[in-house]
């Protein structure tokens, strides 16, 4: 009986509502990815468990690059316990609004959509997570331009499609 309550549990903790791309698609200033993410920005952000306890803190120094056909981003992570982390994206531009991009431990393309002022990316990741030991999650990355310096990101990341914990992170262009 016990782990039918279990099972219950994590199944009704896995359906709740996330955003609907169309939702958006009237909503501005509108998002040009390759626009806002060339040149140098700063995030700051927190990872939040499945229970809601805030687990990490972090800063990220990014610097973007548009060449005409990718866009690469180098992330560097400070994480408020001193611990450091680089990771490499690079996308490309598959369509006006659509965009595939690869990074180290990305397993398969991730793949996100444009629409008004959002993007969404989505993506599974062989993550650090800290003593040389890494977890297969899977990335719904949602963000949601506010003004043209400012953006705001929110990730729900799942494993075997349970929801184990949500970061939510501010961009800001230098």
């Amino acid at each position: 009986m016990a782990r039918i309550l279990l099972l219950i549990t994590f199944v009704l903790a896995a359906c709740h509502g996330r955003p609907a791309l169309d939702d958006y698609a009237q909503d501005g200033p509108a998002l040009v990815l390759e626009e806002y993410f060339d040149g140098d920005l700063t995030a700051w952000g927190v990872f939040q468990d499945r229970f809601g306890d805030m687990r990490r803190q972090f800063v990220v120094d990014l610097q973007g690059v548009w060449d005409g056909q990718t866009l690469t981003l180098t992330e560097d992570f400070v994480y408020a316990d001193g611990e450091e982390e680089q990771r490499i994206w690079r996308l490309t531009k598959t369509g006006p609004l659509t965009w595939e991009g690869t990074a180290d431990g990305v397993i398969g393309p991730a793949t996100g959509e444009i629409a008004g002022n959002a993007f969404n990316w989505t993506y599974t990741i062989d993550l650090p997570i800290g003593d040389g030991e890494t977890m297969v999650v899977s990335f719904d990355d949602w963000m949601w331009l506010q003004d043209e310096d400012t953006l705001f990101n929110l990730a729900y990341i799942s494993r075997y499609g349970i929801e184990i914990g949500r970061v939510m992170i501010f961009f800001r262009r230098d």
